[in-house]
């Protein structure tokens, strides 16, 4: 066959479809002739006749009425496909799913969220919340495209965007007043009751490692589930919060809230943008990365 057999059914279908030669060939920008060479490559190929002619043009034969049933089918699935291969190329549609943290979400994703669904309203976001571990477990089981943990990452099955520095501090409320102009020693503050994230989150893990490094264990009084709780207990006087500098910049600049000082500098963190090692990535989640640049 000189056309391929997509191409071939493809003529048959608007030859069919039209009832005309001509109005197939219009259809398809290509001359009569070369769709009744191809309606006749059907026929031999097949071995049976798929039209006849009539005073309108040409109708279906019975068994080429058969052919059709299928071949509609077909033409109208892949005709929805390019639809819709084109509507997620220009971005009028599809899904982007991004895992992190609620206060990463809140205090860091939230603009780049607006602007993207600004630009482009037909891309569904899902957000999908968990600790680090549970980002990269999401990631690599394909429940996500991308995820926005802290630093560092180590995975060869994954590649790691740097975005914001982020730090770390501890934060107290009224109660605590005698602390602001103090500077404590590790093992001072431990005499206070300390609040802390309660699930297995990088930043804890990151402070409890911290003051296992000067032979101290930090032992929370409090656990709490979310950084909107930690900021509240905190300005609530029910203990020290351990929370990101950065999230809790409105309370600092009100006086709601402190920072407690430290003989030792907490080292800061760094936020990245993961997504998984040579994997082809959707145009929204491309899209969406590139607006970090």
């Amino acid at each position: 066959m000189s056309m391929n057999n997509y191409e071939l059914y493809k003529v048959f279908y608007w030859a069919a479809k039209t009832g005309s030669l001509t109005q197939a060939a219009k259809f398809l920008y290509i001359t009569q002739p070369s769709v009744s060479h191809a309606i006749k490559q059907l026929e031999e190929s097949f071995g049976i006749t798929l039209f006849y002619r009539n005073s309108k043009g040409v109708a279906l034969t019975q068994e080429g009425a058969i052919l059709y049933s299928y071949i509609e089918k077909s033409q109208i699935l892949i005709t929805l496909a390019e639809e819709k291969l084109a509507a997620l190329k220009n971005l009028d549609s599809g899904e982007l799913r991004i895992g992190g943290s609620d206060s990463l979400f809140k205090h860091y994703l939230l603009p780049y969220l607006e602007d993207f669904h600004q630009r482009y309203p037909g891309i569904k976001l899902q957000l999908i919340h968990g600790t680090t571990p549970e980002i990269i477990a999401f990631l690599k089981e394909g429940k996500i495209d991308l995820g926005v943990v802290r630093m560092p990452i180590v995975d060869p099955q994954l590649e790691v965007k740097e975005g914001i520095q982020l730090q770390d501090c501890f934060v107290a409320g009224a109660r605590y007043a005698e602390l602001k102009n103090m500077v404590l020693s590790l093992e001072r503050l431990l005499q206070y009751p300390v609040i802390l994230f309660s699930r297995n989150s990088r930043a804890r893990m990151a402070i409890t490692e911290l003051f296992q490094g000067y032979g101290l264990e930090l032992k929370p009084e409090i656990e709490v589930g979310s950084v909107d709780l930690l900021i509240e207990f905190a300005r609530k006087g029910l203990g020290i919060s351990y929370v990101t500098r950065e999230f809790v910049s409105k309370e600092l600049d009100e006086g709601s809230l402190f920072e407690i000082k430290l003989e030792v500098e907490l080292p800061p963190s760094q936020v990245g943008i993961m997504i998984m090692r040579n994997m082809p990535l959707s145009i929204a989640a491309s899209h969406f990365i590139e607006g970090f640049r």
